[in-house]
């Protein structure tokens, strides 16, 4: 290890202990910087599916609904969707996201935490958190603004890694019971739980590759949900 690595090991250690919520969205940046070097474009063909199909639901669906992707990255997560009146992709990095090319997808990014989400109660037909919820700041507050902006009737999709300790860009750990947390406010429909894999979360799932339950060993694993929120 040379130097000037020891000096840039130690800085980012320093900067991670004293601005952990800075450093967190420093290193999602950096992931996503390397994604777009690698793939050029950052593609969203696989996005349709897995709001649609995967859930029971189709593009009709979302006709004249509002959408909200929380967490949503820069890849256009909602640009298949249309016919819906409204799609938003909310993320603390839209600022930034900027220079990845953003811009021209048909949808509308908000610069904002899931902590503090700024559209008025009720608001949402449908929230999405795909591979995100993990990596908030304060998951209880978080859960109580989804709570918050889904109107009656409405749906929060969930797809997120559970059971993995606290890392860097994931600080929460999420356990499988902790679906609970949304019992008093959602009926929870087509719940799946999958084995982490290689960490390609969409994969896994359309591959089947089921948690496999007999198996007593302790490890992270994916929980895909469907939330049906109860009416007031």
């Amino acid at each position: 290890m040379n130097i000037q690595h020891m000096l840039s090991q130690g800085y980012q250690r320093i900067f991670q202990r004293w601005f952990p919520r800075q450093f967190k969205q420093y290193r999602e940046l950096v992931y996503w910087k390397s994604r777009k070097v690698r793939e050029k474009e950052l593609v969203n063909d696989h996005y349709a599916f897995f709001y649609t199909g995967y859930f029971g639901l189709d593009e009709a669906f979302y006709a004249g609904k509002r959408i909200l992707d929380i967490g949503c990255g820069p890849r256009g997560s909602l640009e298949w969707a249309h016919m819906a009146a409204e799609r938003v992709g909310l993320d603390p990095l839209v600022a930034a996201y900027r220079k990845l090319g953003i811009a021209h997808h048909q949808m509308t990014y908000v610069n904002a935490p899931a902590e503090r989400i700024p559209f008025p109660d009720a608001y949402f037909d449908v929230v999405c958190s795909f591979n995100s919820l993990d990596h908030v700041d304060d998951f209880q507050q978080t859960v109580g603004e989804i709570k918050r902006v889904v109107k009656p009737g409405g749906l929060f999709l969930l797809i997120v890694e559970a059971n993995h300790p606290p890392l860097v860009t994931e600080p929460v750990t999420i356990l499988w019971e902790d679906i609970a947390l949304f019992e008093d406010a959602f009926k929870a429909e087509r719940l799946h739980k999958y084995e982490l894999g290689d960490h390609d979360f969409y994969q896994q799932i359309a591959q089947g590759c089921y948690f496999d339950e007999s198996n007593p060993a302790e490890r992270s694993g994916v929980l895909t949900v469907k939330f049906v929120r109860r009416s007031a």
